[in-house]
C-alpha cells in the first residue's frame, strides 16, 4: 500500500539520575563523595533510505521513543548512555516538526537530529567543593525532547506522467521500464503513484506515473490533488492524451483540462519542460482525431505513440533525454518550501502569569531545573531555592502580588510560596 503522509510523535530518552554515594573503606578516612553521573538519554534521528518507497510503516507505529540513560553508580561510575533511535524514511520525505518545516531528506544516508536526548543528572561527586566536602546532592536526569512530527513524501523522479484517467500512463511506464503497474480499461485503475527506472541507450532516469487528474483536482476532487505534489520535483512532464477521447470526450478539451489544473495547483508546473504525447494511435479513426487536434494546437509540437504496441516510444525517449539535458527557466527547488532561517530573540529566563488563582512560572531553564531536582534531599532543596532566588523569581512573584500561602506551579510541580 502506498502511503505518502503520516503523523507521528517522538520522545527522546531521559537522562539517567545521578547517584548519592560516599566512599567507605577500611583504613581510608575521609573517603568523600563518589556518586557517579547518569548517562545521557538517546536521541532520535531521521535517515534517508533509498530502499523505502512509502510511509506505510508509520501508520502502524505512530509513537517512537529512544532509550533512557542509566543511573550513575557508586565509586564514580557513570551510567550507560541510552541508545540513539534512527528512523528511516524514503528519499523525498519532508519533515515538519511542531507544524514547521524542519528538514527535507533527499540523499540516501542523510541523517537529521530531530529530538535530543536529556542530559544525565550529576552525582554528588560533582558537587564537592572546599566548603561542602560531603554534599548530599544529586540531579535527576533531564527529560528528552518531545515533538509532533508530520511526514510528507514527495517522490523524487526525473520525469512525471500526467493526464486524465485511461490516457495510457501506466501502459507507457510498463513499456519503458520494469515497473508492473495495474492496467485496465476503466478510470482510476491506478490508485497510487508508480515509479520505474528507464534505461535508454545507456542513459538512466526515473519516471513517475501519477494517478489520473480530473477537472477540479486542485480543489481536492478525484485523486489528482492527493498526488500532484509528487510531480513538483520532476524536471520534465509528459502530458499524455488519449487521442481517441476516452468515453467520447474531445482530446483537445482534455488537454486544456490538465493544463488548467496544473496552472491552478502551482505556477511552477507549467514552467517545466513539457512534452505533449498523443497516445493510442493504433486505434481505428486515430488519424481523424490527430488531424482535429492539430488544428487547435498549431503553435506547439507533439509526439504520436502507441504505448500498447511500442510505436513511436523510442522517439519519445530520445526527446525525454534531450529535455533532461536542458536547463530549466527556474530552479526546480524554488517551489519546494525551504527551511526558514532561525531568528534568535532574547527572552527572559522565566515568565510569571496567574491562572485560576495559581502563579504559573514558565521557562525552559527553570522548568528543567525543577524536573532534575531531588526534593526529598535537604541539600538539593536548599540549592534549588538558592538558584531560584538568584534568578529573581521570589522578587518577581512578589511584584505579581504573591503572598505567603499562595500556590506556585512550575512544570508538573506545585509549591507553597513563602518568603
Amino acid at each position: 500500500m502506498f502511503i505518502d503522509k503520516a503523523n507521528i510523535f517522538i520522545t527522546a530518552g531521559r537522562g539517567g539520575d545521578g547517584c548519592i554515594s560516599f566512599r567507605r573503606e577500611k583504613y581510608v578516612p575521609f573517603g568523600g563523595p563518589n556518586g557517579g553521573n547518569g548517562g545521557n538519554g538517546g536521541s532520535i534521528y531521521f535517515e534517508g533510505d533509498n530502499r523505502k518507497t512509502t510511509l506505510l510503516d508509520f501508520s502502524y507505529k505512530p509513537k517512537f521513543k529512544a532509550e533512557d540513560g542509566n543511573k550513575g553508580e557508586p565509586t564514580d561510575k557513570y551510567g550507560r548512555y541510552g541508545e540513539d533511535l534512527i528512523i528511516k524514511v524514503p528519499l523525498g520525505t519532508m519533515i515538519f516538526k511542531n507544524g514547521e518545516l524542519f528538514a527535507d531528506i533527499k540523499i540516501s544516508g542523510e541523517k537529521i537530529l530531530a529530538a535530543k536526548g536529556g542530559r544525565g543528572g550529576r552525582g554528588n561527586a560533582s558537587f564537592k567543593t572546599g566548603k561542602n566536602t560531603a554534599p548530599r546532592i544529586a540531579e535527576k536526569g533531564e527529560p528528552g525532547e518531545t515533538a509532533e512530527i508530520n511526514l510528507e513524501l514527495r517522490l523524487i523522479a526525473d520525469v512525471g506522467f500526467v493526464g486524465l484517467p485511461n490516457a495510457g500512463k501506466s501502459t507507457l511506464l510498463s513499456q519503458i521500464s520494469a515497473a508492473k503497474p495495474k492496467i485496465a480499461d476503466y478510470p482510476f485503475t491506478t490508485l497510487s503513484p508508480n515509479l520505474g527506472v528507464v534505461n535508454f541507450k545507456g542513459r538512466h532516469f526515473v519516471a513517475a506515473d501519477i494517478p489520473g487528474i480530473i477537472e477540479g483536482a486542485h480543489e481536492g476532487k478525484g485523486l489528482g490533488f492527493e498526488f500532484l505534489r509528487h510531480i513538483r520535483r520532476t524536471k520534465v512532464l509528459i502530458h499524455i492524451i488519449d487521442v481517441s477521447g476516452f468515453d467520447g470526450s474531445d482530446p483537445y478539451e482534455n488537454y486544456k483540462i490538465i493544463n488548467n489544473e496544473l496552472k491552478k495547483y502551482s505556477k511552477y508546473l507549467v514552467k517545466k519542460h513539457i512534452i505533449i504525447v498523443l497516445n493510442k494511435i493504433d486505434l481505428p479513426d486515430s488519424a481523424k482525431y490527430i488531424k482535429s487536434f492539430k488544428k487547435h494546437l498549431k503553435t506547439k509540437t507533439f509526439l504520436q505513440i502507441s504505448a500498447a504496441t511500442g510505436e513511436g516510444v523510442d522517439a519519445l525517449l530520445k526527446e525525454i533525454v534531450k529535455m533532461l539535458d536542458k536547463p530549466l527557466k527556474f530552479n526546480a527547488e524554488e517551489e519546494i518550501e525551504t527551511v526558514a532561517v532561525k531568528k534568535y530573540i532574547y527572552e527572559p529566563e522565566f515568565k510569571v502569569h496567574i491562572e485560576d488563582g495559581i502563579f504559573v512560572v514558565t521557562g525552559k531553564k527553570i522548568e528543567t531545573l525543577t524536573e532534575m531536582t531531588h526534593f526529598k534531599e535537604d541539600d538539593a532543596l536548599r540549592r534549588y531555592q538558592n538558584i531560584l532566588k538568584k534568578m529573581g523569581l521570589e522578587t518577581e512573584l512578589e511584584n505579581k502580588g504573591a503572598k505567603p500561602g499562595d500556590t506556585v506551579r512550575i512544570g508538573n510541580f506545585e509549591f507553597t510560596f513563602e518568603k
